[in-house]
């Protein structure tokens, strides 16, 4: 059987401390050669990953933020690929003290509506909502 593509993450698989060592690259690299194609799948937020990995270039796609986002290099194009979350979702998380939430309009989108984007912190778990937990 021959594989036509790999799909890795980022951080702990392909980068170490954040930064893709050379030999890593250097496979990465083959892998191209030999006819296969390469894409990303990572929790990062696009940003993030494109100021710490310099060779996006690489990879067919990139999926991004824990899947919300789709990202090809060639192009620099990113496509949602969710809905928007409700508002009142939105608005309950913010009432019990969810912090940061923040809305975004990826990129070159064409969405009309924003996505949610909560940044996980360290505060107690008490303070954190699930969306089991919402009506």
């Amino acid at each position: 059987m021959r594989y036509l593509a790999l799909c890795c993450d980022y951080d702990g698989t392909l980068a170490t401390r954040g930064k893709l060592p050379p030999e890593t690259l250097a496979a990465l690299e083959r892998l191209i050669a030999s006819g296969r194609r390469l894409v990303m799948v990572t929790g990062r937020e696009l940003d993030d990953l494109q100021s710490v990995c310099p060779r996006l270039d690489l990879f067919e796609y990139v999926v991004a933020e824990n899947g919300a986002l789709l990202y090809h290099p060639a192009t620099r194009t990113e496509k949602a690929l969710a809905d928007p979350p409700p508002k009142d979702f939105v608005a309950t998380l913010r009432k019990r003290g969810v912090s940061p939430v923040a809305l975004f309009t990826p990129a070159g989108s064409t969405m009309t509506a924003p996505l949610l984007k909560i940044t996980c912190s360290s505060r107690p778990r008490s303070r954190m909502v699930s969306s089991t937990t919402v009506s």
